[in-house]
């Protein structure tokens, strides 16, 4: 019985259920007014009663998330393939994202509510801006670190690119290109719910909104708990995929 709670896979839990009660312990002993931080279980009943309209407003921050991942993931990937196929590309692509990661996403989000309306377009950008970049620097990684010798080896051995790109290439970058999505997908949330702040009437970021402005503390945290889970499950979504289509690498 011991050996199952301590299992790998409820570690996660017992540490939240320690953090929540250093929380509580926290707010209770030094007396922290409510109007500043809430207590876990102020923000357990807010979860019970506004669950149905917070569950409602999560879907277009999820939309928008997956939208932006998607795109990320569709470009990020060849992107990466063209930079790490050569050192000219490289030179000249490969500063220019890094540059754009400088630009505070919040500083241009306004510019794709002017340019595209108050839909979910702009926070699909936003979503995509925020989760790109991960993708195309684990992926260059990824092909990078693909042994020269082996594919020597493999062209004299008559194989064709197509061949050395499926065979070698591409098993050898999987893991990082798994690595840079995971992070991507939890990065287009945070994206997503920025499109949200500038410019909606829903979604997670609209309901942080407007509990900031009327002080309403339990929604507003309940909210924070609503979108960490999202990311959570996309991320651990992106894990699953990682293991079924690479059970060699997750058994390591």
């Amino acid at each position: 019985m011991t050996r199952w709670l301590l299992s790998p896979a409820l570690r996660p839990a017992w540490l939240l259920v320690v953090l929540l009660v250093l929380w509580d312990l926290a707010v209770r002993v030094l007396r922290i007014p409510p109007y500043l931080v809430p207590t876990p279980w102020s923000v357990a009943r807010e979860l019970v009663a506004e669950g149905p309209m917070l569950l409602r407003e999560t879907l277009p921050t999820l939309y928008a998330t997956l939208g932006g991942f998607a795109l990320s993931a569709l470009f990020g990937v060849p992107i990466a393939m063209w930079i790490a196929s050569s050192r000219l590309v490289e030179s000249f692509v490969y500063p220019l994202l890094v540059f754009s990661q400088s630009i505070p996403k919040v500083a241009i989000a306004p510019l794709f509510v002017v340019w595209f309306g108050f839909g979910i377009v702009p926070k699909v950008i936003a979503a995509f801006l925020l989760g790109f970049f991960p993708v195309v620097v684990a992926t260059v990684q990824g092909f990078k670190s693909v042994e020269a010798d082996v594919i020597d080896l493999a062209r004299s051995m008559g194989a064709s690119p197509w061949k050395v790109f499926i065979k070698f290439r591409l098993p050898t970058a999987l893991p990082s290109i798994f690595s840079g999505l995971k992070v991507s997908v939890t990065l287009a949330v945070v994206g997503a719910v920025v499109g949200e702040f500038v410019g909606s009437n829903s979604g997670i970021g609209y309901v942080l909104q407007k509990a900031t402005g009327s002080f309403d503390l339990p929604l507003m945290f309940a909210a924070l708990v609503l979108l960490s889970l999202v990311g959570v499950l996309l991320f651990l979504a992106i894990e699953g995929v990682e293991r079924w289509l690479m059970p060699w690498h997750a058994s390591k």
